[in-house]
Order: structure tokens, then sequence, then C-alpha cells
């Protein structure tokens, strides 16, 4: 087994093992997020003239999935730290080597939407804003949000295509506010909670336009950032998916309904449930991987991705994560009263995912967006 897989192994295992303690905290807990940092976890999607590891979109799809399937909080935060990596590749030369080259360990996080409000300060900007569903964020050093720039009339500033462009601002943990708010029904470990700045100085150039051209042009950094974040998503579902059924089999394999002379197993209805849920999850992690071989092409030849490229990433991100939560709630209800339990790892798949199907980038209306591409219409939106 290569090292870096060897070592998403490791921390899998250490995760899965404290699931309880991580879900108690609502929080990673700060040695298993410096032990992922060091293995490599956070730096995947960073370049490597900057330390990263620069995975292939696939690998960085089966970490996620590996680790989604051990502890879902784990996966999840892995997720948001490795994509926030990826703006290494934008972000200019120095800043990208203080905050990831100086050090590989260092963790970072954020969140894209444009809640942040920054003002012109000198050769500064001064920003301020409040963000929520900041996952990982008492673990990292350098946490980013995304804002509009403001003009002196107090309106966001239009950006290159004539509306507002989201810039996403990095700021030192020092500077910023966590609020302790992250009282949720799934993803509980994930720490996800609110935070905020106040008048806080940031560099001008300390940020990172969404939507522009990447300083480093290498394969992956044509890839959409919205579409690796969507399918680092997916990722994680999937994972929990693998996990529920891993959870049904064995629960099949030994229970006796009450009333019932047969095991779980041998029912006719539970052996379908399991069956479908299996070919689902092959199936939409085979299309994952299909879309991303396919955009890998032009990305190679350093040609900018296509719409319908972007539009089939985002399709196959959506449908991976819907065709977990169909394979979760099948394990679920297939578990019978067994499933409610606390002590039942079916009872908190069937949270997790459920918490996962409501982020942006995969929730249902994705596929109106990918719908108006496939039907010949502009998407109408970014992916």
């Amino acid at each position: 087994m290569p090292p870096f897989e060897a070592a998403v192994t490791a921390i899998a295992a250490q995760a899965r093992e404290r699931a309880d303690e991580i879900e108690c905290a609502r929080s990673l807990p700060e040695d298993l997020g410096q032990a992922m940092a060091q293995a490599g976890i956070f730096r995947m999607l960073v370049p490597e003239c900057h330390q990263g590891l620069e995975l292939h979109p696939s690998a960085f799809v089966n970490a996620l999935a590996e680790l989604g399937h051990a502890e879902a909080a784990t996966g999840w935060c892995a997720m948001v730290g490795s994509t926030t990596g990826l703006l290494a590749a934008s972000l200019p030369e120095h800043w990208s080597q203080t905050i990831y080259g100086a050090d590989p360990d260092t963790i970072t996080c954020g969140v894209t939407a444009p809640l942040g409000k920054a003002v012109a300060d000198g050769d500064s900007w001064r920003v301020n804003g409040r963000w929520p569903f900041g996952s990982a964020s008492r673990n990292a050093e350098w946490i980013c949000g995304g804002c509009f720039i403001i003009d002196d009339d107090g309106q966001p500033v239009p950006g290159r295509h004539g509306v507002p462009d989201v810039t996403l601002m990095y700021f030192h943990r020092d500077d910023v506010r966590i609020h302790d708010n992250w009282h949720v029904s799934g993803l509980k470990g994930t720490g996800s909670s609110d935070f905020e700045v106040t008048d806080v100085r940031v560099p001008k150039d300390r940020c990172v336009t969404m939507g522009g051209r990447p300083r480093v042009q290498r394969p992956l950094y044509h890839f959409p950032t919205l579409g690796l974040l969507a399918m680092g998503i997916a990722s994680v579902a999937l994972g929990i998916g693998r996990r529920a059924v891993d959870e049904l089999v064995d629960l099949a394999g030994g229970k006796v309904p009450t009333g019932s002379r047969r095991r779980l197993a041998d029912r006719a209805t539970v052996q379908a449930d399991a069956g479908r849920a299996d070919a689902a999850l092959k199936a939409a992690e085979a299309f994952l991987h299909a879309a991303i071989d396919r955009a890998w092409i032009p990305a190679s030849a350093g040609e900018p991705l296509s719409v319908k490229h972007k539009a089939e990433l985002r399709a196959a991100a959506a449908h991976a994560t819907w065709a977990a939560v169909d394979a979760v709630d099948r394990a679920y209800h297939a578990g019978g009263g067994t499933s409610i339990y606390q002590q039942s790892a079916l009872q908190r798949c069937f949270r997790d995912v459920h918490v996962a199907t409501q982020h942006i980038m995969v929730a249902q209306p994705i596929f109106e967006l990918t719908g108006r591409v496939r039907l010949g219409l502009e998407p109408g939106g970014l992916l």
C-alpha cells in the first residue's frame, strides 16, 4: 500500500475508535486534527510547489470516502480542510508559501458564501462578517470567508462580468471569534460553528477571487473549485453509505426479529434492500470516477473545462450524495428497531448523511442546473 493510502487507513482506524468522543465534543479533537495534518490529509489538493500532495481527483475521492466510512465528521473536516488548501494554487506565491509552504502541517478551512464586507483601507481591506458552517475552524490556523468588496457608497463593486465577485479573505485564527452554536442532528463532530471577524485588516493580496485563473497551471487546478468541493462532499456521503450497508450486513447475519424464526438476512425484502443499496453505491461511485476521468483529459492538456464537463462533475457529485442517502435509508429501515438505539451506527449514518444533503453544493436544485445544460440551455448558475 502506498504511504499516503496507508496513512489514511491508519487515521480512519483512529477516528472510528474515537467516534463517540468526537460526537460528544462536537469538534475534531486537536490531537487527531494534528495527526491528520501530519499524514498529509489537509494537503491533498495543495500544489506540490507549496509542499502539497497535488493528488489526482480520484485519489482525493477515495481518501475522503474511506474517512467518511470510518467516522463521518472526520471525513467532513478532511474535505473542508483539503478543498480550502486548493486555494494555494491561486493565492499570490508569497502568501501560499507563508500559509502552506512554511509549515506543511498547517490546517486551513473556510466558507465561500459572501457574507462578509471588505472596504479598502490603505494597503489593506477592513473586513467585517459572520459565517455559519465553519467546519474544522477550531483546528485551523487560517480561516477564510467569502466577501463582497464594498465601494464608498456602501454598494458591492461590480466584477468582471458585471456582477460582484466573491473574494475569499484569509484571516489568522487570532483575529477570528468562533461562536459555540453547533448544536445539530448530524455531523456533530465537525465543529461547524459560526465564525466572525470585526474590523480585521487583511493585506490586499491575501485573498482569492472565486472563478479567477489560478496562478499554478497544473491539471488539477483546471478543475473548478466548486466542482471539487461538491465531489468532496459526495465522497464523504459515499463513505457513510458504505458504512450503513456494512452495518446492515453485520446486523442481519445475527438478528432474529421479534416474532420471527428467521434471521434478518433470510428475509427477501432485506436481501433486496441490501442488493439495491450496494449496487446503487457502486454505480454512483463509478459515475463519479468516470466524470473525473473525462474531465481530466482536457485538464491534462492545459485546456479549460467545458460547461458540459463541469456540469457532469456536479451531476455525478449530487447523484452520488443522493444515492448514499437512499442506501442509508434502506439500511436504517431494514435494521428495524435496532437502528434507533444510540449504540447503533445505523442511526448515526442516518443523521449524518441527511445533514450532508443540506449542503448547497449537492442539494436537489443542483439537478436543475445540470439539467439545463443537458437540455442545451445556459446553466444559470456557477458550475
